[in-house]
């Protein structure tokens, strides 16, 4: 009997021990754990989510929209929640567009409350998935960038991340005017993971709105044109600018090969970026004609001077030639542009000396950014005088030893087709564009006309001519630095044509660029002809009278 009942207090005794553990354990969690665990049960009903703005719509000068936003779908899920990964990323997958395994290892993580499957989906997808009614799974709207024009212009406009935010382009440029404020809401979720109430704890502010200078229809014309010298000629790439030269308001601004703004992550890194701004390239001879405006504007020359020139000139240890060979001739410096002379263009340049010409080249705009409103603008490469070799005078100008951006070369334009004064470049409406005189309207005037000279017979360029009206412009052909072999290559070149249209009252200002053309190099015959493509469509489409 004292057995039993010394077997029954033991048995009482380790009950009561029992009963007093848990009644700590009780105390301890309700007092020293009490705010952790609440939390934790707290964020399985509720679920705070961010709420990208809608960011602003992008519009050409005729309010066409280039950029928008609209719905998506984002789905998520909360594994804790997925009784059957493997079941529900069977059906979830093909819905997603994802590997079934990819899903079933974001379903199957119970490390985590939280987890996206998919963001941005069309709002059509969203329902499918939200008509499966599976627990642990949700949805939510949020803005998705399009670019309704597909590939029109889209290495300007850039692109957004999955977060909203601008990476590239104008997108990148304007981020905080487009982006907006994001706002925050919360979701609350029942027993099984479904949502049961949506709380806006901020509203989100829809970003401003962006108007450029743009005209859609020019740019789609450029871009055909673009595809066509592609087509024709398999270069590298190719680039074509069109500005009023009046105020400095880009038109259009175009790169082949073309790129989908809505796949634009698919397309090589060389076709993303935006070469107008970002590549420099040594300009060749429409180099010449700012060799000239210099040497005008300080009385070293007429546009009749007459100039001896042989069939070849030596410059220290360079030996400099014409495009063709051709005997001994006297020119005047109106034919010496006419027909692109190297030899001619290398006297001009050396009576401007090295000082002088320095100096122009500059004051053109060369060596520094235009202030351009796109992202990623070089400056260019322009020796200094002390940097110079013996021969740069021979290399400089007629174009070579130097790298320039075709904005830089269009800007430079401006202040032969505008009476002498630039207007910094820009392509958002509105954007102030202040003005600085370069050179007298008289030397400005009088390059212009030497400029219509190319397009004459005799001259560089006849394929540009437009009939009914006197155009001015000048052609480049430059061989391209060879990185391997210094110097430069025999087979590799860049092929440009600048001009602008009425020559004598200009209201287009027009640069092609076409980098490593194959079966024909010439800037005459390769880009010269896009020129006139452009230009032939411009005129009658901006309603410009002929001469």
């Amino acid at each position: 009997m004292r057995l039993v009942d010394r077997r029954i207090g033991l048995l009482f005794g380790i009950f009561v021990l029992l009963l007093c553990a848990i009644g700590l354990r009780a105390a301890w969690l309700d007092t020293v754990r009490a705010g952790s665990l609440r939390s934790r049960a707290v964020s399985q009903q509720v679920e705070e989510l961010a709420v990208p703005a809608q960011r602003g719509t992008i519009y050409d000068r005729h309010g066409v929209e280039l950029a928008v936003s609209e719905d998506s779908t984002t789905v998520f899920a909360d594994p804790l929640l997925i009784r059957n990964p493997a079941s529900v990323a069977a059906r979830l997958a093909p819905l997603l567009g994802q590997p079934e395994s990819e899903v079933l290892g974001k379903l199957a993580d119970r490390t985590r409350g939280f987890v996206y499957l998919a963001r941005k989906l069309d709002l059509d997808r969203g329902h499918e998935i939200e008509k499966l009614d599976i627990p642990g799974i949700g949805t939510t709207v949020e803005p998705k960038r399009r670019y309704p024009q597909g590939s029109l212009a889209s290495q300007v406009l850039g692109s957004v991340g999955t977060d909203n935010w601008g990476l590239s382009g104008l997108e990148q440029q304007f981020e905080r005017e487009l982006h907006g404020t994001d706002g925050a809401e919360k979701i609350v979720k029942d027993a099984l993971g479904r949502p049961v109430d949506i709380v806006v704890t901020k509203r989100a502010e829809r970003g401003k709105d962006l108007h450029l200078t743009l005209d859609a229809a020019i740019q789609e014309r450029v871009e055909a044109v673009l595809a066509g010298v592609g087509q024709q000629y398999r270069p590298k790439g190719a680039t074509a600018l069109v500005l009023d030269p009046r105020n400095g308001e880009i038109l259009a601004l175009a790169n082949w090969p073309r790129v989908d703004a809505n796949d634009i992550g698919s397309a090589p890194a060389y076709a993303r970026q935006d070469r107008a701004v970002e590549a420099s390239y040594e300009p060749g001879s429409t180099f010449k004609a700012f060799t000239v405006a210099g040497a005008l504007e300080d009385g070293l020359i007429t546009p009749r001077t007459r100039f001896y020139l042989p069939p070849t000139i030596q410059v220290a240890d360079r030996t400099i030639g014409e495009a063709e060979p051709r005997p001994e001739m006297t020119l005047t410096t109106a034919e010496i542009l006419a027909r692109s002379s190297n030899v001619g263009a290398v006297k001009i340049g050396l009576r401007l000396g090295a000082t002088r010409f320095d100096r122009w080249v500059r004051r053109f705009g060369f060596g520094r950014p235009t202030g351009v409103e796109l992202p990623g603008e070089a400056a260019g490469i322009v020796p200094t005088p002390r940097h110079y070799s013996g021969s740069s005078l021979g290399n400089l100008p007629i174009g070579q030893g130097l790298a320039v951006t075709p904005i830089q070369i269009a800007a430079a334009y401006e202040a032969i087709a505008n009476d002498g004064v630039i207007h910094r470049p820009h392509i958002v409406a509105g954007a102030p564009a202040p003005a600085r005189r370069v050179i007298s309207a008289a030397t400005a005037r009088a390059v212009s006309k030497m400029l219509e000279g190319v397009l004459a017979p005799g001259g560089t360029a006849p394929e540009a001519k437009v009939a009914g009206y006197e155009l001015a412009g000048k052609t480049g052909t430059a061989e391209k630095p060879d990185p391997v072999g210094g110097g430069y290559s025999k087979y590799k070149y860049i092929a440009s044509f600048v001009g602008f249209a009425p020559a004598r009252k200009p209201r287009l200002l027009v640069a092609v660029m076409v980098d490593e053309p194959q079966g024909d190099i010439y800037g005459g015959s390769v880009a010269a002809p896009a020129f006139q493509k452009i230009v032939s469509f411009a005129l009658p489409y901006l309603k410009i009278p002929p001469d």
